[in-house]
């Protein structure tokens, strides 16, 4: 008895210095951020990808389709809090499962070695800035910047919208993940957030048919040429913790936005400025989640421009699409969900959403004086499906789609399923403005 009664009393004697150390250790703050997000999905399309199936749509009618497995984004976010207002963020994301190449041997072609792709993808710094706090309606952020243009590009995680692939409409006609090297000034009024940037312009030689001005923000060369300047605005409005109301714009010139400025006397004056406009919407409340968006962009001088990207196909290796370009292009969508274990309070963590989404998008809308139109840009799209979240960082995606074209054209059906995550696995806790 003795003996235990010894030991009991050393035991508590040991927890007792214990505890004050860990209560230190746990008061400690953490300066570090470690998170992301990733998705990975098999996708079962039921029509052609042929790149002819517009041009030749009766070829493709009964076209049996294809499946394919995809990791559209892993994404690694690291933050760190230096003190004093001063702090900074990266984000490295893997497109699709990076790239990879190696170096083989042939044996049947005498021993040759050949290099060989192995994989198609990206891999891309998406964000590295430095951020001064002043408080909170005042920060200055400098580096590689998110560019918060449309609904997409502010909310791009995958546990924020419901289809396995971000919205088609916004994906379509507008760069997303949209990242720029810049400056951007933000800050918290209240209800109110605004965020203002000055950033690199698009590139007018890199817009198309298919995806409109989405292009002009890549570069084929190891850096962004930065001719022309561009300024982005966002100001969004939180009603409450469930209402949330936002709109953003673009203004800048594109064209002579490359390697080779152009001074003849045709060209000297164009301009290509690019206006556009965003406004959007999100209501979460009562086991029922609804976002709505709007975009629409104008780009002056949009036949001038194609009728000079058309022309370039005599360059060798170029890297611009050599395709006309609509001077407008819109995009809509909504999309409405229900947790069908709101109502049971014992389940309360795990939510089962059943949603429904509409988008319709045009990425060429032609200028007046431009003799060609392609009627194929022009889509609705339905999607129907659900998400399982067994935990809030979690969820588990299947829908079916379809895209509705012009009655010349096929439609375009499919099948997606697969599972998606986006969290902190270490989380800063010093004080965020």
């Amino acid at each position: 008895m003795k003996t235990k009664w010894l030991a009991s009393v050393i035991l508590l004697g040991i927890t007792m210095l214990m505890n004050p150390i860990k209560a230190q250790e746990e008061q400690k703050p953490s300066h570090l951020t470690v998170g992301g997000y990733g998705e990975a999905f098999y996708t079962r399309n039921f029509y052609s990808d042929a790149v002819h199936r517009y041009s030749h749509p009766e070829t493709y009618k009964d076209a049996q389709g294809h499946g394919r497995v995809d990791l559209p984004h892993v994404v690694v976010n690291l933050g760190y809090d230096f003190g004093k207002g001063w702090s900074m963020g990266t984000e490295i994301e893997f497109e699709h499962g990076g790239t990879e190449s190696a170096i083989e041997m042939e044996a049947e072609e005498a021993g040759e070695f050949e290099q060989e792709i192995e994989r198609g993808g990206e891999v891309a710094l998406e964000q590295f800035w430095i951020q001064k706090s002043f408080g909170k309606a005042l920060n200055l952020r400098m580096g590689h910047l998110v560019v918060p243009v449309g609904q997409t590009n502010k909310a791009h995680t995958p546990t924020e919208f419901f289809t396995c692939y971000r919205p088609e409409g916004e994906l379509t006609i507008l760069p997303c993940t949209w990242h720029e090297t810049g400056i951007s000034l933000w800050g918290r009024l209240g209800k109110w957030r605004y965020e203002a940037m000055v950033i690199p312009s698009l590139n007018s030689n890199m817009f198309n048919n298919s995806t409109w001005v989405k292009g002009g923000s890549a570069s084929p060369y190891e850096f962004k040429v930065s001719n022309n300047f561009a300024g982005v605005a966002r100001v969004d409005y939180y009603a409450n913790d469930q209402l949330h109301f936002g709109i953003s714009g673009f203004v800048g010139n594109t064209f002579n936005n490359d390697l080779v400025t152009l001074t003849s006397d045709k060209y000297k004056n164009v301009k290509g400025l690019l206006l556009i406009g965003t406004a959007e919407f999100d209501y979460r409340g009562h086991g029922f989640v609804t976002r709505g968006n709007f975009d629409y962009g104008h780009l002056d001088e949009a036949a001038v421009i194609s009728t000079y990207n058309k022309n370039q196909d005599h360059m060798t290796f170029s890297p611009y699409p050599h395709t006309q370009v609509g001077e407008r292009a819109m995009a809509a969508g909504f999309e409405a969900a229900f947790d069908v274990f709101h109502p049971f309070g014992s389940m309360a963590e795990q939510k089962l959403y059943l949603f429904g989404r509409y988008d319709y998008y045009d990425s060429y809308i032609p200028a007046a004086s431009t003799l060609t139109d392609y009627t194929w840009t022009d889509r609705h799209v339905m999607t129907f499906g659900l998400n399982y979240f067994p935990i809030k960082q979690v969820v588990v995606k299947a829908e079916f789609a379809k895209r509705f074209l012009k009655a010349e054209y096929n439609d375009e059906p499919m099948f997606s399923i697969g599972v998606a995550y986006s969290g902190f696995f270490i989380k800063s806790n010093t004080k965020q403005l």
